[in-house]
């Protein structure tokens, strides 16, 4: 009995207290919770889980029909323009035509001429500021008109140092430019 009691005595004092015989223990403990999980639930149906893929590719989409995205891009209506007034094409024509100036035009003949083509909120923005900021250039090509919605577009005008992009808006069927970006290439 004494030599049963000295193994105990040595394993509960010596093998438990090192890492190795911690290691040990964690290892039959998960060994054993495994092997009983696997007594209980029963044999193993080889058709279950991944092995039972489809032979062919799961199609969900009816094949005959034309556009099967999830998100359909619409098509943003074209402007629409009050009769007897300007287009956004001749707006943005005219808003570069005096936002570009000319030498020799002062602040106050500058404001004038963009105020007639330009929102309340953008006359205001433009307050204080003068044609001495704004590059001097001359437009390169016809302007790409980017309809949003009926009554927003932008438009690029491409100028010899850079592109001018204008943001119209027409609340009424008169479009006015409510924004002015200028872009250096």
């Amino acid at each position: 009995m004494t030599a049963m009691r000295r193994a105990v005595e040595m394993l509960v004092t010596r093998v438990l207290r090192s890492r190795l015989g911690v290691a040990l223990l964690i290892a039959v403990l998960v060994f054993g919770v495994i092997g009983t999980a696997r007594l209980v639930a029963g044999p193993v149906d080889a058709t279950s889980g991944l092995s039972s893929r489809p032979r062919e590719p799961i199609t969900t989409v009816d094949s005959s029909e034309e556009d099967d995205g999830v998100i359909a891009t619409p098509v943003p209506e074209s402007p629409r323009t009050r009769t007897g007034e300007l287009t956004p094409e001749q707006t943005a024509g005219r808003f570069t035509t005096a936002w570009l100036g000319g030498p020799g035009v002062t602040a106050d003949e500058w404001q004038a001429s963009l105020r007639p083509l330009s929102t309340p909120a953008l006359t205001e923005k433009l307050a204080g500021v003068g044609p001495e900021g704004v590059p001097v250039a001359k437009v390169a090509g016809a302007p790409t008109l980017r309809a949003r919605t009926a009554a927003f577009t932008e438009v690029l005008v491409p100028l010899e140092n850079g592109r001018l992009r204008l943001e119209l808006v027409a609340p009424e069927g008169r479009w006015l430019v409510d924004a002015v970006d200028w872009e250096r290439e």
